[in-house]
């Protein structure tokens, strides 16, 4: 089985797709008045876990696009080397 940097960087973009996905599902079926947040019945609590789930998909999406960069950095080293 080969596992390349390439391979799991796109398995990382895939799972930050999903998380920020969900997230966003969860912060678009929060409460509010009329579209306005100031509903009597919006807990600022309820919305930190998923922002935080937001930012942490965006976390991984920018090591996985570092990880193809030197990726491609690296075969591009080899390729001097042997050409």
């Amino acid at each position: 089985m080969n596992i390349s940097p390439t391979t799991s960087a796109v398995n990382l973009i895939n799972t930050a797709q999903h998380k920020a996905a969900d997230s966003a599902q969860v912060i678009a079926k929060l409460p509010m008045q009329n579209g306005e947040v100031g509903s009597s019945e919006f807990n600022s609590n309820d919305i930190i876990k998923p922002v935080l789930s937001l930012k942490d998909a965006e976390l991984e999406t920018s090591a996985a696009v570092k990880l193809l960069e030197a990726d491609k950095k690296t075969i591009g080293s080899l390729l001097d080397i042997k050409g």
